[in-house]
């Protein structure tokens, strides 16, 4: 199962809305994938957009999306402890955003990754936890020590 990086957390995200979001965390990769360019990785995030809203609710956000010439998937998580309108489905801020790339290949592991991520975001007490860490350290823990 693909593992969070340190260097792929965003502990407070300076963007304030949903586009703005979505370029933060695509530039926040890039360096993982440097030969996919940041405006490609931004096209592929706010196409599934306009399919519907990644806020699943409790203050979640599950952007994701299939990156042709991407070689494995690639995770990301940002944090906004105001919260940011990303039209989610109760209509909530959205605090925690974990954005899931896939190469287009790997539709298990990225299925699979969606769904550990759905259940890991899905316990209030866990939500808590991640809202409330206070380095990247102990999100790394909190997330990649949930694996099942």
């Amino acid at each position: 199962m693909v593992q969070l990086e340190g260097e792929c957390i965003i502990p407070e995200l300076e963007s304030s809305g949903k586009e703005a979001v979505l370029r933060e965390l695509a530039e926040t990769v890039h360096h993982k994938c440097t030969l996919i360019d940041i405006d490609t990785l931004y096209t592929v995030l706010t196409e599934r957009e306009q399919l519907g809203s990644t806020g699943v609710g409790n203050g979640v956000a599950i952007p994701h999306g299939k990156v042709s010439g991407l070689e494995k998937l690639l995770l990301c998580l940002g944090r906004s402890r105001t919260g940011i309108s990303f039209d989610a489905v109760d209509n909530r801020p959205v605090h925690l955003f974990v954005m899931i790339l896939s190469p287009p290949g790997m539709a298990e592991e990225y299925l699979q990754t969606l769904a550990r991520v759905s259940k890991l975001l899905k316990d209030d007490n866990i939500r808590n936890k991640f809202l409330q860490a206070a380095d990247v350290e102990t999100i790394l823990e909190l997330f990649n020590g949930s694996a099942p």
